[in-house]
């Protein structure tokens, strides 16, 4: 080989590795995903609520989802919740929306019943508001869970 050719073959050394090093740091950037949901649920002392969603990020992935919570305290009463939005932080992937959050809630509402709360899931965080109807009263610790629907 000509000395004249190696600094060539260097420089495209370089340009393939950094070819290849681009993409792996494109798929690390943290995406902007919401959780769209609705609840029905119960409580007397154990709070059992259930219901479904959809989850949307910004690099255009989207899933339908059940979500789930089950907790323990000083609670009563009966409720739902329509067109609740949730917002995820520090999540790269929609598959990291999915699994079990810590939850802990107080809640009043007579004819008309809401919630607000910030679940966390390792670094993941999760923070709900919704709005709707129903007859609530109490404090509880639990967890709140989101699966793929079936």
């Amino acid at each position: 080989m000509k000395r004249t050719s190696l600094p060539l073959l260097a420089v495209l050394a370089c340009a393939l590795a950094t070819a290849g090093v681009a993409p792996a740091r494109a798929a690390h950037r943290e995406v902007d995903c919401t959780l769209h949901y609705s609840l029905t649920g119960w409580s007397l002392v154990y709070k059992h609520t259930t219901g479904n969603g959809r989850i949307t990020c910004d690099n255009g992935q989207s899933m339908p989802v059940s979500v789930s919570a089950k907790a323990l305290g000083v609670t009563a009463g009966k409720w739902h919740i329509d067109h609740g939005k949730g917002h995820f932080t520090d999540v790269r992937n929609i598959n990291e929306t999915l699994g079990r959050y810590v939850q802990a809630s107080a809640n009043a509402g007579l004819v008309k019943s809401g919630e607000a709360q910030v679940l966390t899931k390792g670094p993941v965080t999760l923070a709900l508001a919704g709005a709707g109807a129903g007859v609530n009263l109490g404090v509880d610790v639990g967890a709140f869970n989101i699966k793929p629907a079936r």
